[in-house]
């Protein structure tokens, strides 16, 4: 465990060097290598970056989820291609028509709220199965948009507040407590749907 760690530290700081230079670029290239399908510490990235110019936070946010965006088109393209069969052979036959469901009903939230949370969720499976699902390409790069947002957001104010090491502790808190932050989450988007709902029939 602590050779990974090491390892993790060491990858992490070659690959600051290597972006720092490029300035907010940096921070949009590597968002979208990792919202394709090349894996990067991309919360440590964007911490980093706010961390040493913390004045620029916002723009970091913002060039993170738009990074994320942009490489999240390729899943699209692979999931409307032909991405079922791709999605079938990493989950369940019942997990498959969940999803399914999920986004022939509320498409939008379905993808944003996953788009929030930072891995070890499996996010890509979601981002897949919205392209499967065909789900507009607007509305598909508006919900990973705002989703990562949120996050990015989240985790620049943390980082202003406790400093970079707020990425390793959210990832130990995710990891460990993964299931209850999922139940937290998945209560809350209920809740936010039934708001809805009860405003829209008080309207009518």
């Amino acid at each position: 465990m602590h050779a990974i760690k090491k390892f993790f530290s060491r990858y992490t700081a070659f690959l600051w060097a290597v972006l720092k230079p490029l300035g907010a670029w940096g921070v949009l290239a590597a968002a979208a290598l990792d919202g394709g399908f090349v894996g990067l510490p991309i919360d440590a990235v964007v911490a980093g970056y706010v961390y040493q110019n913390q004045h620029r936070f916002l723009w970091y946010v913002l060039m993170a989820a738009a990074g994320s965006t942009l490489g999240s088109v390729v899943v699209y393209l692979i999931g409307y291609a032909g991405g079922e069969e791709l999605l079938r052979k990493r989950i369940s036959a019942q997990r498959f028509e969940k999803l399914h469901s999920s986004f022939d009903q509320h498409s939008f939230w379905s993808l944003m709220l996953p788009a929030m949370l930072p891995p070890p969720f499996p996010f890509k499976l979601f981002a897949l199965a919205a392209a499967v699902s065909e789900m507009s390409i607007v509305r598909y790069l508006l919900a990973i948009f705002c989703g990562r947002a949120v996050r990015f957001l989240v985790l620049a104010l943390l980082t202003l507040k406790f400093g970079p090491e707020v990425v390793h502790l959210l990832g130990n808190l995710f990891r460990e407590h993964l299931y209850v932050v999922l139940l937290v989450t998945a209560a809350a988007s209920v809740a936010w749907i039934l708001k809805r709902r009860l405003a829209r029939s008080r309207t009518a």
